[in-house]
């Protein structure tokens, strides 16, 4: 199986579009959101093609692919729109090879501070500031950057797990892999 990782969506309709095309014409299989969905947040700025209307509807359509959580700016108001639960703070997916992907939004669970459950790749966004490299105890670290308001001068970024197990950053821009583990 294939996966799409992708953190802080903030409502840009044309963001999450370009995603799902990748999405699709790549033949993912699961897309995994790490939170900030529709709201814009209170410290960014109103993204252009506002409409989280229409971004509950494409995800809507596919709910069934879709594991996501909570972020600082979800709501249980932003629970209601969507037909798939996004009100937890962290999950476990576990791949076909056996590893466990830990997905948080990064606001409560970060690199600096892991959760005590065993991983061996740990997923977040929040800071908008894409990474992935390895820690010292051989896990994944893997932000997955923000398709909308991407900072530190930083491309819009989401990220892939391909069938082979390995995890790419990508650019939103071109889908290049801007790194790989």
């Amino acid at each position: 199986m294939k996966y799409l990782v992708v953190s802080d969506i903030h409502g840009c309709k044309p963001a999450l579009d370009k995603v799902l095309s990748f999405y699709r014409n790549e033949g993912y299989d699961m897309m995994l959101i790490l939170g900030d969905i529709l709201n814009y947040g209170p410290r960014n700025g109103v993204p252009e093609g506002l409409d989280a209307m229409a971004i509950c509807e494409s995800l809507n359509s596919m709910a069934s692919d879709i594991v996501a959580i909570r972020g600082n700016c979800d709501s249980e108001v932003d629970q209601m729109l969507l037909d798939f639960p996004i009100m937890s703070d962290c999950s476990t997916v576990v791949l076909q090879d056996g590893k466990r992907c830990f997905l948080t939004h990064g606001h409560i669970f970060s690199p600096e501070k892991l959760p005590s459950t065993g991983m061996d790749i740990f997923f977040s966004g929040h800071t908008h500031l894409w990474k992935l490299e390895k820690d010292g105890d051989g896990r994944i670290i893997c932000n997955t950057g923000s398709i909308t308001f991407p900072k530190g001068g930083n491309l819009p970024t989401f990220a892939t797990i391909e069938e082979e197990g390995s995890v790419c950053v990508r650019s939103l821009e071109d889908y290049s892999i801007l790194a790989q583990i």
